[in-house]
């Protein structure tokens, strides 16, 4: 299910996981790289758990993601998307294609050597996030 480091950080924010935030958890584990919605969350535990109400998903995907369970990023039209923090967390980018709107992970850390030129500069870089938009290798295939 999910890590020790997940429950670890819900247990230093005090934070009692009731049977409704458990099934959000359920889901973002169970879609262990997916970036999901607040949206397809509910839609997705509602199965599990019909009584469960959008306002809990919501308030639970926001203050999972504030004690770093989940990684919380912008992407369509303002709209936030969620993942669960992987157990060794890294940064990883985003390829968005423009045409089906599927995102893709690039799991390497491109920018760690640009943090560290800026910090033997003095800068101390705090985080960071890299979006490309695309089109999809599948997307071109159906333009040819």
């Amino acid at each position: 299910m999910y890590g020790k480091s997940v429950r670890e950080k819900l247990e230093a924010n005090n934070y009692k996981l009731t049977s409704q935030r458990a099934v959000v958890l359920d889901v973002m584990s169970a879609n262990r790289g997916q970036h999901l919605s607040a949206d397809e969350v509910f839609f997705i535990a509602k199965k599990e758990m019909p009584n469960i109400g959008i306002a809990t998903v919501y308030r639970t995907l926001e203050k999972m993601a504030a004690m770093d369970v989940l990684h919380k990023t912008v992407f369509d039209q303002g709209k936030y998307r969620y993942e669960l923090c992987d157990e060794n967390s890294h940064h990883h980018h985003h390829i968005i294609c423009l045409d089906c709107g599927a995102i893709f992970e690039v799991q390497e850390d491109l920018l760690h050597s640009l943090e560290q030129h800026l910090e033997e500069q003095g800068f101390k870089i705090v985080d960071h996030e890299l979006k490309l938009y695309a089109y999809c290798p599948n997307c071109l295939k159906v333009e040819e």
